[in-house]
């Protein structure tokens, strides 16, 4: 059994682009992830952009990622990319694991639209939302950002926000903290303890609302 922790970048289709974002909005131009041995050790990386088919880069997307339409402009496309990063994985015995479920529907939707062939289920069904798997853990009713958890973790975030083997790299480590359930626990006590008072109405959420549904 191998862990592979993954983050995307994408990029959306124009509007003008009507019957293709019907079935698709978003391309992916950026994947990230890094592979985990059965110690949730690192032992590989993978890291490739990918160049877009239907639309260019927009401004919002390279001031936010950095990458630019230069970037892309002689990489491979999707279809290549995405059996390299499978042929990365090597096995199927795999779990894959990314913060919330918006890369594992980008996945799916790219996948059936330039891959009709590829069994998507098997993704949907090897996948674990590890940003759901760690709200439960200490209790939380809101998502928690990526670059918040880490900080929770009194963890510098390595890397920059936003490029995805950073946020990918970023994401394992929380999941290597969280198989540790007491060191877990011992972390993360200044946050659970804000949500143990039962006669507070204040939900964390209610305190710090800045930190919630920020994706990063």
């Amino acid at each position: 059994m191998v862990h592979v922790v993954l983050d995307l970048e994408m990029n959306p289709i124009n509007r003008s682009e009507k019957e293709i974002r019907k079935r698709l909005t978003d391309e992916v131009i950026e994947i990230g992830a890094v592979k985990l041995d059965e110690k949730f050790e690192q032992v590989s990386e993978f890291q490739c952009y990918v160049k877009p088919q239907f639309s260019e880069i927009t401004k919002h997307i390279t001031k936010l990622t950095s990458i630019t339409n230069e970037t892309v402009a002689d990489k491979k496309n999707f279809v290549v990319e995405f059996n390299n990063f499978m042929d990365w994985i090597g096995t199927k015995d795999v779990t894959l694991y990314s913060w919330s479920t918006s890369d594992m529907n980008q996945f799916k939707s790219e996948c059936s639209y330039k891959m009709p062939g590829f069994d998507v289920v098997w993704l949907e069904s090897h996948w674990i939302d590890l940003q759901k798997e760690f709200d439960d853990k200490i209790g939380l009713h809101n998502s928690l950002a990526l670059k918040h958890a880490v900080g929770a973790m009194n963890r510098n975030f390595e890397g920059t926000a936003h490029t995805a083997l950073a946020d990918a790299e970023n994401t394992a480590a929380i999941l290597a903290l969280m198989q540790d359930n007491e060191a877990f626990i011992k972390t993360m006590q200044p946050v659970i303890d804000l949500l143990k008072p039962k006669e507070l109405t204040n939900s964390i959420g209610d305190m710090f609302p800045e930190l919630m549904n920020i994706k990063f």
